[in-house]
């Protein structure tokens, strides 16, 4: 199990804060395997059913764990679990939660509660510069070719395939247990046009066209893209805060090595590195700032 002390300390620090921390990040970003390298923690699977029968009396569940630190996977699995991260924070101070999941917990429509003031988060973002001396592998052109994601980056190639199992699971396990979405193909296909276009101009009208679509809905599908951290809406900046919501964004794709696998980019040439390092760079500073409000410049000019 290989070590990133940077994340840890970090989720130890949002315990410091609140008793209930949400650790969130896209699919096999590596949040179990950093939650149960967590020390003194009892890790409970919510994907297993005799947990979520455990789960079903919290008050009882939480009483019999007072006082420990739990880790809570895939907690979206339970019928209510705000209910359980509520009493937690509530009524069980000393007992610490770490819960994950793939988007924020506004957006997730099983919870009813978003716990407000009740919880910290913690954004497990693909790997930083930090995680790749961790994983001693610094290279720049694998990280780039591989992304982020630690089965990918410790692949001995990019897998095409794998990417595609992704994205599968991605739409089963996210979006239609989540979102409640029913139409696979434009969802998966915007999915993929802003992948080989990441880092661009967004226009919804012209995706909606490609996908078959109305504009609104191509909104909606961005906004749940967005929820999932597998795409990031970068505004351009202005002195005038109103200007910044009607100008034009680039939307960025999450991850280096499925934006070259989806441009096409195998092997990277020279030129293939400058756009993929402007997603690194933006990788980092959503990982420090832990943040999205992060803004391009662009002149009059262009």
């Amino acid at each position: 199990m290989i070590d990133r002390p940077a994340w840890t300390a970090r989720i130890e620090a949002a315990w410091q804060r609140r008793s209930v921390c949400w650790l969130q990040g896209v699919r096999r970003a590596g949040k179990t395997v950093l939650a149960r390298a967590l020390p003194d923690v009892a890790y409970f699977d919510c994907e297993l059913p005799s947990v979520r029968r455990a789960l079903r009396d919290p008050e009882g569940f939480l009483e019999e764990h007072a006082g420990r630190r739990l880790v809570l996977d895939e907690v979206h699995r339970l019928d209510d679990p705000a209910e359980l991260l509520k009493i937690a924070a509530d009524h069980h101070p000393a007992t610490r939660v770490l819960a994950t999941g793939s988007s924020g917990l506004s957006a997730r429509a099983k919870f009813r509660d978003t716990l407000a003031g009740r919880k910290a988060e913690v954004w497990l973002t693909p790997m930083t510069a930090a995680d790749q001396r961790a994983f001693g592998d610094p290279a720049l052109p694998r990280r780039l070719a591989h992304g982020g994601l630690p089965p990918f980056f410790l692949a001995n190639a990019p897998a095409e395939r794998d990417m595609q199992e992704w994205v599968d699971a991605y739409w089963a396990r996210d979006i239609q247990e989540l979102f409640r979405l029913e139409k696979r193909t434009p969802f998966i296909r915007l999915f993929e046009l802003l992948l080989a276009d990441s880092g661009g101009i967004f226009e919804a009208t012209r995706f909606a066209r490609a996908c078959e679509v109305s504009r609104q809905t191509v909104m909606n599908y961005l906004a749940v893209l967005e929820a999932t951290f597998v795409m990031h809406v970068v505004r351009p900046f202005a002195t005038n805060p109103s200007a910044e919501l009607v100008a034009a964004p680039r939307v960025y794709g999450f991850d280096t090595g499925f934006v070259a696998t989806f441009r096409g980019w195998s092997p990277l040439r020279h030129d293939d590195f400058g756009p993929l390092w402007e997603h690194l760079v933006l990788n980092e500073l959503h990982a420090a700032r832990q943040r999205r409000d992060v803004h391009y410049w662009r002149t009059k000019g262009g």
